[in-house]
């Protein structure tokens, strides 16, 4: 690697991460909102036909612990058994992730399980399935505002572990995975209100979804493991995404682990006697 482009390219990823507030650029820049253009779609249109509703009967799945135990139990999980997961609990997990609670502002923001920088939420949620109760293997689309799955394309069931792994680059430990989400960016909905302010912030936005889904994943005694590593040609092109006004930003596999033996940890006695130094 060439010791100058790699300098430069910190240069730019620290410049990047730095604040934009109250610079004379940001003082002065009117935005597509300012200037009363058109407001984007809260939510990508359904792309098929196909759109299924998904359970929301929550209160019958069995949860573990309370927020507390939910924060200490969560960790990355690799190891996958296998076993199905149910569509109550899929449906569950991207609800807890993307769902939308209400529609504020006669139809101007989407209030969302998550928080998003002006309630622009500009991600849309994607699947790779392997192995979920009553869905078919194939890649999907969320539709949260219908708490609507739609699948995009059947994909032979044999043929999913080999994809999993190619979308990430060749980890052979994703290939186990009952699902995988992929996130896009869609870029105007967000830049309509903040134009090149944007970007920033909605990266950070982008770790609340993926920390909701580790969250819901800790409640329901299943594994999941975020991963930034990816094929970014691979997975626009198999959601169809156009790459450039959309793109893949962010995945989650997902899957169920083995349950822990023995008592529950007291993970406050834990903290009580913890002793770092």
């Amino acid at each position: 690697m060439d010791k100058q482009w790699e300098q430069e390219a910190i240069r730019q990823g620290r410049a990047f991460m730095m604040s934009v507030c109250g610079s004379p650029e940001e003082q002065s820049y009117e935005s597509d909102q300012d200037k009363k253009l058109p407001q984007p779609p809260l939510c990508k249109a359904p792309m098929t036909d196909s759109a299924a509703s998904l359970p929301r009967d929550f209160d019958r799945l069995e949860m573990e612990g309370d927020v507390f135990h939910m924060l200490m139990s969560r960790q990355s999980a690799r190891s996958y058994t296998q076993e199905p997961m149910t569509l109550r609990e899929l449906s569950f997990l991207l609800y807890m992730s993307q769902g939308i609670k209400e529609i504020s502002g006669n139809g101007y923001a989407t209030r969302r399980t998550v928080p998003c920088g002006g309630a622009r939420h500009p991600f849309e949620t994607y699947l790779l399935v392997q192995n979920v109760e009553g869905l078919a293997a194939g890649t999907y689309h969320y539709l949260p505002l219908t708490h609507s799955l739609e699948r995009l394309d059947a994909v032979p069931r044999e043929e999913i572990p080999s994809l999993m792994v190619r979308t990430m680059f060749g980890q052979g430990w994703t290939s186990r995975s009952n699902v995988i989400f992929y996130w896009s960016f869609t870029g105007y909905r967000a830049e309509w209100r903040y134009g090149p302010f944007a970007h920033k912030i909605n990266l950070i936005d982008m770790g609340h979804v993926g920390e909701n889904l580790y969250l819901a994943c800790a409640a329901l005694g299943l594994g999941a493991c975020g991963v930034g590593y990816y094929n970014q040609k691979l997975c626009d092109e198999i959601f169809r995404l156009d790459g450039e006004n959309e793109f893949t930003v962010y995945t989650q596999t997902v899957g169920r682990v083995k349950p822990k033996d023995g008592e529950k940890p007291d993970y406050m006695r834990l903290i009580k006697e913890l002793d770092l130094s």
